[in-house]
């Protein structure tokens, strides 16, 4: 199963050093039977599209986070794709995170199958959806806006090759 992992360019660095993502539990986003149900139309590249957005997602809350806690982090969303065993993967119950799944175990850099990041031109939405998140989880529509703007930059595909050079 394809699962996509909210990371951020500091964490990708302990990736690379470390060999794998980790500790364990993870919190990824795949294909899941309630995202399958509830996007009925979709065909499985679409799918994995929502998967990956709301992996995106999490990683911009990563972002979040970390500038909360005084992290100098950079203004680039950051996923990991990885494919796991479907036995290592379970869903949870929430309707309202459909693609959503728990991982038990860290993932070794064996099962990274790619990594997506922001382009450099993206970072000044980043910054401002970064900065605009705690008023838009208030429901200001305006700071939702500027939320979902991060969302019209296309994650950059890179090989696991690249990854060393991400970080640098």
């Amino acid at each position: 199963m394809r699962v996509y992992l909210p990371c951020t360019l500091p964490l990708l660095a302990r990736v690379v050093t470390a060999k794998e993502l980790g500790p364990a539990p993870l919190i990824g986003y795949a294909v899941t039977p309630a995202l399958t149900e509830w996007y009925a139309s979709g065909d499985t590249e679409e799918l994995e599209y929502v998967a990956l957005t709301e992996a995106a997602r999490g990683s911009l809350r990563m972002l979040a986070a970390d500038r909360v806690d005084g992290v100098d982090v950079p203004a680039r969303r950051v996923v990991i794709a990885a494919e796991v065993a479907d036995d290592d993967v379970s869903t949870g119950t929430d309707l309202r995170e459909r693609a959503r799944v728990r991982l038990a175990r860290s993932i070794p850099m064996e099962e990274i199958a790619a990594v997506h990041v922001d382009d450099p031109s993206a970072v000044d939405d980043i910054e401002a959806a970064v900065a605009a998140l705690p008023a838009a989880d208030k429901g200001d529509d305006d700071a939702r806006f500027t939320v979902d703007g991060a969302e019209a930059h296309e994650l950059m595909w890179y090989a696991t090759q690249e990854m060393s050079d991400l970080v640098d």
